[in-house]
């Protein structure tokens, strides 16, 4: 099922998720499981700006087809044109803030329904991956690479306020590209909740 589009990994429309049209989330969906503007989002978030030539050199592409897909990004207000460094046909860009939470998939047509599941296994495989770095590249509990699994009880009220909580302690740390103090990296962060099955699971209960 489709969750969270994460997140601050990448940017920010203007508009808050319920000013989204059906059609609005099913084209943004679809451009976050392109793996070329998947990819390009993701060099602007880690390298702050690009224009298409060093786009097509980085990501093995050429300039015609990056040019294309940053048109595309701008569009959906994911990426925004750099004013004082464009000229002529040499063009920078760089990526906006983002936040986006999908509504819950009941609710949604069946084209915006596909490509937000489909978006969703695609993050599972990038989620996937980042969670066996994490564990291969633990150095102790003061190392750059964390792991933490844990659980608790908690009531539907309880899960919402820690889930506001965690958001708040991203703002308190995190910092932006242009303010990130030296020595700082861009640092990949998930967080999941899902509650355990009702019912007995190893001969211990799971719920009420």
């Amino acid at each position: 099922m489709p969750g969270h589009t994460p997140e601050s990994e990448l940017p920010n429309s203007e508009r808050s998720n319920s000013e989204l049209t059906s059609l609005e989330r099913t084209a943004l969906y679809k451009s976050l499981g392109n793996p070329l503007r998947r990819r390009i989002l993701d060099y602007l978030g880690r390298h702050t700006e690009a224009n298409s030539t060093v786009l097509a050199r980085e990501l093995g592409e050429s300039s015609g087809t990056t040019s294309y897909h940053l048109r595309k990004l701008a569009e959906q207000r994911l990426i925004e044109e750099i004013p004082e460094k464009s000229g002529g046909r040499e063009r920078w860009w760089r990526a906006l803030p983002f936040s986006h939470t999908a509504p819950d998939p009941a609710t949604m047509a069946p084209d915006e329904y596909a490509a937000a599941e489909q978006l969703a296994l695609l993050k599972i495989e990038v989620d996937t991956r980042l969670f066996r770095r994490a564990h291969e590249e633990y150095r102790g509990p003061e190392g750059w690479a964390q792991v933490q699994r844990t659980g608790a009880w908690m009531t539907q009220e309880d899960l919402v306020g820690f889930v506001r909580a965690y958001q708040d302690l991203l703002d308190r740390y995190g910092h932006a590209p242009e303010d990130a103090p030296e020595g700082a990296r861009h640092m990949s962060l998930r967080f999941y909740a899902a509650p355990d099955p009702v019912g007995e699971w190893t001969g211990e209960p799971t719920g009420p």
